[in-house]
């Protein structure tokens, strides 16, 4: 299956789409903060990224505007996972480059299904 980058300061949300997305069949690695979401997805080149937008050291806006301006690593989708849903939080996700928003909270088969979809769509 996939390798999904998962990026989330909260340790049970992390957790929870980790043991999913495994659960799922993917190849699941995980960061706490914006930063180190950036680092892992220039080292391991993950097949789809879902990003926390409120995280320590770098917010998931600025990470996804940083991926998406590296050649490495500008073709990786980004999916946010956040709790800020108003309309203008998902378009500054949009905005950032990512190609979905979505708003926790989620059910762990609702997320396995949007990966799986996009996943689909993708051709991966």
């Amino acid at each position: 299956m996939a390798k999904i980058l998962v990026a989330d300061d909260d340790r049970e949300v992390r957790e929870l789409s980790i043991f999913t997305l495994r659960f799922a069949g993917h190849d699941v690695l995980s960061a706490t903060n914006g930063e180190e979401a950036v680092i892992q997805a220039k080292v391991y080149g993950p097949d789809l990224i879902i990003m926390d937008v409120r995280m320590p050291k770098m917010n998931g806006y600025e990470a996804c505007k940083i991926l998406k301006s590296d050649a490495t690593t500008s073709s990786i989708p980004v999916i946010f996972l956040s709790a800020r849903g108003d309309e203008s939080d998902v378009q500054a996700g949009l905005n950032a480059g990512a190609v979905d928003y979505i708003q926790k909270p989620i059910a762990p088969d609702q997320l396995a299904e949007k990966v799986r979809s996009y996943l689909h769509r993708a051709g991966k």
